[in-house]
């Protein structure tokens, strides 16, 4: 599904929980980086492949209509409002308004519903217990500490009803170097953008330096930022820690190995 816009929206936004735990303003709370790179992140190619993700999601969780689903770090709606074409209730969360803006233009453009929440996932808190909570397309690793990491996951937890799901999808410290490369070039949405990426220390994070040439005007920004890699065993620990009773592993959303094959990593964790 392509991301349409229209002049308003019947989807509205609400605001709670917007105190972060520290005074220090991370690269991803501000809008300005998302209104250079969210084109370049969420390309056409990815809005394709959302009514599969949404599929399966649902077949994972086994979700029927009126199931409530929490979409924690929604972004645009790519996959908040597939899973609501699909019948379920969907609440998306994210930090930032214009993400939220345009997860509520597409909504309306598809004639459906979300309820959309500018919260930091870091203190989220949410008296709706859902079926299911989500965290795909490598969105989470990029707080200072583990501990607000951690964080983030205990807000999941607590926002899931007991027997519900946690569905996390992530680039793994395994696939990081599986697939490691020092760099790439392409062009997307005007721009030419180039890749440079090093590892930091031990292989406990991924540093990632992104530069965008608009192709007629020639301007140049860039943008540096370091994703922490986990291992999939480290999550599951931390995930048991918190209190999930089962955390599975898997290579992909078919419940494909989580071995040398695996595509990425996601985990399947109930509470």
């Amino acid at each position: 599904m392509a991301k349409k816009k229209t002049a308003a929206s019947k989807n509205v936004t609400r605001e709670e929980n917007l105190v972060p735990p520290a005074q220090k303003v991370e690269w991803f709370e501000k809008e300005d980086f998302w209104k250079n790179y969210a084109p370049i992140m969420f390309d056409a190619a990815r809005w394709a492949e959302a009514p599969a993700v949404a599929d399966s999601v649902c077949k994972i969780a086994g979700l029927g209509k009126g199931a409530k689903i929490l979409d924690a770090g929604c972004g645009p709606g790519r996959i908040s409002v597939e899973l609501a074409s699909l019948g379920l209730e969907v609440t998306g969360v994210d930090l930032i308004q214009s993400e939220l803006d345009a997860a509520a233009e597409t909504a309306s453009a598809e004639g459906v519903d979300l309820e959309l929440i500018k919260a930091d996932l870091r203190t989220f808190k949410s008296e709706k217990k859902f079926d299911c909570a989500i965290n795909l397309f490598t969105s989470f690793g990029y707080c200072d500490t583990i501990e607000e990491d951690v964080q983030i996951l205990k807000s999941i937890f607590n926002s899931v009803r007991e027997g519900g799901f946690f569905i996390l999808e992530n680039l793994s410290r395994e696939i990081a170097i599986k697939d490691f490369t020092e760099g790439e070039w392409f062009e997307r949405a005007g721009k030419t953008v180039l890749t440079d990426f090093s590892v930091v220390g031990a292989w406990e994070g991924l540093r990632s330096r992104w530069i965008l040439i608009d192709n007629e005007s020639g301007e140049r920004i860039e943008h540096e930022f370091i994703q922490r890699l986990y291992s999939a065993i480290e999550l599951k620990r931390i995930m048991i820690g918190i209190g999930f009773k089962s955390v599975e592993i898997y290579g992909d959303f078919d419940f494909s190995p989580y071995n040398q094959n695996a595509r990425t990593m996601v985990i399947v964790a109930r509470k």
